[in-house]
């Protein structure tokens, strides 16, 4: 090195060309490390919750009693966890291509949407 230069390494910094993340813009080779394992870990996780969710809710609605709001309740719930197991499913085979596309908006919506009608749903058989 010369007098004046500083070492990249010694601060911490990386040298962008020393290899390890790439932009893709740049021309180079995507290297995603671990994170299509971080994202599909994060889909299950989610899926589980709204299955426990979704099990709980239909639980509570058949232990005060066979009425028809909780019928309703239990339909509306398992309906709108099937379709939040169809999203995941779908994006959990996207994620395993070589090269994954972004989540369509409407997708991403969606997920979100049933997401927040399953809570929705827990929360009106709870009371």
């Amino acid at each position: 090195m010369a007098a004046g230069e500083r070492d990249p390494g010694a601060s911490g910094e990386r040298d962008p060309g020393a290899g390890g993340d790439r932009d893709p813009g740049a021309g180079g080779e995507r290297d995603p490390g671990l994170q299509p394992e971080r994202t599909r870990l994060a889909w299950r996780r989610t899926t589980l919750a709204c299955t426990v969710v979704a099990v709980l809710a239909g639980r509570q609605a058949v232990h005060h009693g066979g009425t028809t709001t909780g019928a309703v309740a239990i339909t509306l719930t398992a309906l709108v966890w099937l379709a939040f197991v169809a999203l995941t499913h779908r994006r959990l085979v996207a994620l395993a291509t070589a090269e994954p596309r972004a989540m369509p908006r409407l997708a991403a919506v969606a997920a979100a949407g049933c997401t927040l009608l399953l809570a929705g749903l827990a929360v009106a058989v709870m009371a």
